[in-house]
């Protein structure tokens, strides 16, 4: 695709999901580049920063501009700055965080908007991100699926990933532990986003349990062809992480995945939410 220039700084749609923003120090946004900025955010529902140098306060000051950061219960925070969660890998561990397809927060009454994401230790290779466009999913349902999720909400819990009795409950992951951390709510199906005002899926298959009013095992045949369909590679990018990018997606309109393919090597990223408002 075709990049395109916007408030002065430019634009570059990826294939699928997302878009590049390019020519811009996040440190020293204009009016009109945040502006542009937020506009992308809106538009694309991902958004990647090349070559960008940031500290912890400047990455809180940038996460700022979108709206109230939430503290998070779980992740280990950055000395001196609660607002960072640490997202790593060590060495010698086996488990990554994120490793499949989910959204941040969906298990909150009111979930997250957005997160922004720093890399801060690489792998020599591998840790790539993927990222999922659930507009697009949306869009392309046919119209007796649309029909059937239009009324439909959906229980979203992180019972079964994080507490005392979880997957992320071993040897390596202790910190996820906390039972005060599990969280259960109910959002719809079909969303209308907040930001762009497009109809989105809202179901993923990290978080979501059944339908409102329905069994597991009733839920099972539609919410696994929804998930199957927003599966699809059409739907998807790969993000390559490199030294000085920064991911700043949105929660209510895309899912990513961690690729946990650089065993022996260590990866931190570090992130921020920003608290967003309930869906309808």
């Amino acid at each position: 695709m075709n990049a395109h220039s916007k408030i002065g700084l430019t634009v570059v749609p990826r294939e699928n999901c997302g878009a590049e923003v390019l020519g811009i120090d996040l440190n020293n946004l204009s009016d009109s580049e945040l502006v542009g900025v937020k506009k992308a955010y809106a538009d694309y529902g991902v958004i990647f920063f090349r070559d960008q140098k940031i500290t912890e306060d400047q990455h809180i000051a940038f996460a700022k501009k979108f709206g109230e950061i939430d503290i998070n219960k779980f992740f280990p925070h950055i000395d001196g700055h609660r607002e960072i969660a640490k997202v790593g890998k060590e060495k010698d561990q086996k488990t990554n965080i994120g490793g499949g397809w989910h959204t941040d927060h969906s298990y909150d009454r009111v979930p997250a908007m957005g997160s922004i994401l720093v890399a801060r230790i690489l792998p020599p290779s591998g840790g790539d991100t993927l990222f999922a466009n659930m507009v697009a999913a949306y869009d392309t349902l046919d119209d007796e699926t649309r029909a059937a999720i239009a009324n439909l909400n959906a229980v979203h819990s992180n019972s079964h990933v994080f507490g005392s009795k979880a997957y992320y409950n071993n040897e390596e992951r202790k910190e996820f532990a906390k039972d005060e951390a599990v969280g259960e709510a109910v959002h719809p199906v079909a969303i209308t986003h907040p930001l762009s005002g497009k109809k989105a899926l809202y179901v993923n298959p990290g978080f979501v349990l059944r339908f409102e009013g329905q069994t597991i095992a009733q839920s099972q045949p539609l919410l696994h062809k929804l998930f199957a369909h927003a599966m699809n590679a059409r739907f998807h990018t790969r993000f390559q992480w490199r030294e000085g990018s920064i991911a700043f997606w949105d929660n209510r309109a895309t899912w990513h995945y961690a690729l946990n393919d650089y065993h022996g090597h260590e990866r931190l990223m570090h992130r921020i939410t920003i608290a967003g408002v309930a869906l309808h």
